[in-house]
């Protein structure tokens, strides 16, 4: 199995390279940074948005793990061509090539705006789209060429609404939005098998959790991790959240905050 990992060279996609690395199997790394192979993997060196280079990269791919693109804010003709345009022509590489299942790197912040449901519930998995930002707002063009690819050409596609995706979190909002690393390969490998047309969080099963896993678990993604494990020092350090502040309240936390449209 060979499977094309975009944004190979990212803060996710070198978490992720150990934990997705199996007997028989090729990753092909994908970035427009040159990258070092190691055992089982390619390297292409490869700009999303240029469709010759991404169709080369896809030959011979049997499913794709999109994490390339710009990962933060930044002004709105960057946004477009690296994050809509990227995705598109990526799509379509992958179209052409007749590959079956694409997981999309997706984001909390295409729902940023969304605020804790009153009743105590998890967020929906489906929630409508509320981005909080330029980039957010990327990210819901990339579900909805999720949604078109698989209902015209019958893609398995698979979006994750990523949260927090590091070795620990920092902060006491992470407590809630965290996935470890090892839990985002879980689910990384659970949506390389789906079929059908999935949006689903991106989340560890938190004690402080409030995003649905409903749709997650449904695809056959199982949590073994929670950020309670670590949660101790960081609250005797910041205190215990309030939770009615938009850092806390709101989905996409800072991003619902912070400049429109700039670079950071």
């Amino acid at each position: 199995m060979r499977i094309l990992v975009t944004g190979a060279a990212g803060k996710v996609g070198t978490l992720l390279r150990p934990l997705l690395a199996r007997d028989g199997r090729i990753l092909r790394l994908s970035d427009v940074v040159p990258l070092e192979a190691g055992p089982g993997e390619e390297v292409v060196v490869a700009d999303l948005t240029d469709a010759a280079a991404m169709a080369a990269a896809m030959k011979g791919v049997d499913a794709v793990i999109h994490l390339g693109g710009q990962s933060r804010e930044h002004p709105w003709a960057d946004i477009v061509e690296a994050n809509m345009n990227g995705t598109y022509v990526l799509m379509e590489a992958a179209r052409q090539e007749g590959v079956r299942h694409v997981v999309l790197m997706g984001s909390h912040h295409a729902a940023g705006f969304h605020t804790r449901p009153v009743d105590g519930a998890d967020l929906p998995d489906y929630a409508f789209p509320r981005p909080d930002t330029l980039y957010g707002v990327s990210k819901v063009v990339m579900e909805a060429l999720g949604s078109l690819y698989h209902d015209r050409f019958g893609m398995n596609v698979t979006v994750v609404r990523l949260g927090t995706c590091n070795d620990g979190s920092s902060d006491t909002r992470g407590l809630a939005t965290w996935i470890s690393p090892g839990d985002c390969a879980r689910l990384l490998e659970a949506a390389m098998e789906a079929d059908g047309y999935h949006v689903v969080w991106g989340v560890s099963d938190n004690a402080r959790r409030w995003w649905s896993l409903e749709e997650a678990k449904a695809i056959g993604y199982e949590s073994r991790d929670d950020s309670e494990g670590h949660a101790a020092p960081i609250i005797a350090e910041q205190g215990e959240p309030d939770l009615t502040e938009p850092l806390h309240d709101r989905a996409g936390g800072v991003f619902t905050l912070r400049e429109l449209g700039g670079r950071w």
